[in-house]
């Protein structure tokens, strides 16, 4: 299958030089500082006081809740999950779920609207229509929900989990938005990661979710898993433009079996070449760019009406720990086992092992496991590191305003690699501000790491995913 190489230039320039000699390992700043910095002598005590002092209160909050269970192990994940058939497990999670949501309504509702909810995992479909019920009442009971449908509410679906009735549940619940997992429509991929996954059943969810009224849908993909090869994951790719879904997320398979036990199961030599993997990619961007889609930035696509996409032509795009996401004037208030919120000037982390979590829960009603507390340089780099990566450029007289400092002094040392990366075309100087080149635009995780002050403390390559 052959595709256009020239994508549209104004969003990605395919420029394999730079890519071989930037493509490094690094983080994918959905935080900064990021969750490696997080201290566990903290304690929970010091983190909340801190978040409580640097909130602000009459804001909006997002809340995110991790439901864990999986009732099939996917080899390629390392998402924090459990794997069981027994559904009755969720029932004693969800009651320690209520002891946390109260503890933390206390500490941070304070009457302010939920604008952005998100049920992530695992599965959160792995629960009953009746736990969901549950699960929905005791959150608005201790949160200010939305009634109106214009909240960002969404969940991430498991195809193999769900139907057409239970679609019709969820969207009763108030769900407007859903994510859907397909990493790759070929039998012989889905049988070597063991989620065999007929697209029949990703359509029933789409077709669903539409006759509801469903604001957005978003698709996952995963390149680089094995048996993948240039063709077949194009025909993925446009059997999934066909479903028109709202959004994309194409995700880099990082294969690190020492670090997650179920990735054993595959094999390095069923895997793409790295050359090849390369090829899969570049026709994937140039696939959704001719179809329509506006590249976000760091895997993710949207159709220029969607949300994300208007955000980021209007500059007001953000970024969490669910990705990108509009909602820049909320703190995210996380719930659930490994969980992670950001409050204020702290984020903090919730226990990652479910028995602990448990455990804890049910002895202090909160999990908190370790956080951070930014100081002032933190809040100064993640300030130019999200405005990178969510817009391609930075307008250093902005920071300057916000901070009260000098940007070229400030950063004086980081002047010697941008001029370096300008020579080399991934950013330009339009003025004093900094440019990503489309060039640069797949690099962006690298250009950010010029500002990460803690990257030289830390060894990337064995904590941190490869860029590309």
């Amino acid at each position: 299958m052959v595709h256009s190489t020239v994508a549209n230039e104004t969003q990605i320039k395919w420029n394999l030089d730079l890519i071989q000699r930037y493509d490094l390992s690094g983080p994918r700043y959905t935080s900064y500082p990021t969750a490696i910095q997080f201290d566990p002598k903290l304690s929970p005590a010091q983190l909340i006081e801190a978040g409580q002092r640097t909130t602000d209160t009459s804001a909006p909050l997002s809340l995110y809740i991790h439901i864990p269970f999986c009732t099939h192990v996917c080899y390629f994940c390392a998402c924090n999950k459990m794997i069981t058939r027994n559904k009755k497990r969720a029932a004693p999670y969800l009651a320690e779920l209520y002891k946390e949501m109260a503890t933390l309504s206390g500490l941070y509702s304070n009457d302010r609207i939920v604008n952005q909810l998100h049920w992530g995992g695992g599965t959160p479909s792995f629960i009953s229509d009746d736990e969901m019920r549950q699960l929905m009442a005791e959150t608005r009971k201790h949160f200010k929900l939305r009634d109106d449908d214009q909240g960002d509410y969404s969940i991430e679906i498991d195809p193999r989990e769900a139907d057409a009735e239970r679609m019709k549940v969820i969207r009763e619940l108030g769900f407007n938005r859903i994510s859907l997992g397909v990493q790759d429509i070929d039998f012989k991929v889905q049988e070597a990661v063991n989620r065999i996954q007929p697209i029949s059943m990703s359509e029933v969810i789409i077709d669903s979710a539409r006759e509801l009224g469903f604001k957005s849908v978003n698709v996952d993909l995963i390149y680089g898993l094995p048996f993948q090869t240039i063709d077949s994951f194009a025909r993925t790719v446009d059997k999934i433009i066909e479903m028109s879904p709202d959004r994309l997320s194409v995700f880099n398979y990082a294969h690190m079996p020492d670090r997650f036990r179920s990735q054993a199961h595959i094999k390095d030599e069923d895997l793409p070449s790295p050359a090849d993997k390369l090829i899969i990619l570049e026709n994937t961007i140039n696939q959704l760019i001719d179809a329509g889609y506006q590249y976000i930035g760091m895997d993710h696509f949207a159709k220029p009406d969607d949300e994300l996409a208007i955000a980021q032509r209007e500059g007001n795009l953000h970024r969490n720990f669910q990705g990108y996401t509009t909602h820049s004037d909320c703190d995210l208030v996380a719930m659930g086992v490994s969980a992670i919120s950001q409050i204020g000037d702290v984020y903090y982390q919730n226990e990652h092992d479910l028995k602990l979590y448990q455990a804890v829960v049910e002895d202090t009603a909160q999990a908190i496991k370790r956080g951070v507390i930014l100081t002032l340089d933190d809040r100064i780099r993640r300030r130019v590191i999200t405005q990178l990566i969510c817009h391609f450029e930075l307008d250093p007289s902005q920071i300057e305003t916000e901070f009260d400092i000098n940007f070229d002094d400030y950063f004086a040392e980081e002047q010697k690699l941008l001029q370096q990366f300008s020579q080399d075309g991934l950013i330009s100087f339009e003025g004093r501000n900094i440019v990503v080149t489309p060039s640069g635009r797949l690099l962006i995780r690298r250009i950010c790491m010029t500002f990460d002050a803690y990257m030289s403390k830390q060894q990337a390559g064995r904590t941190f995913s490869r860029i590309i």
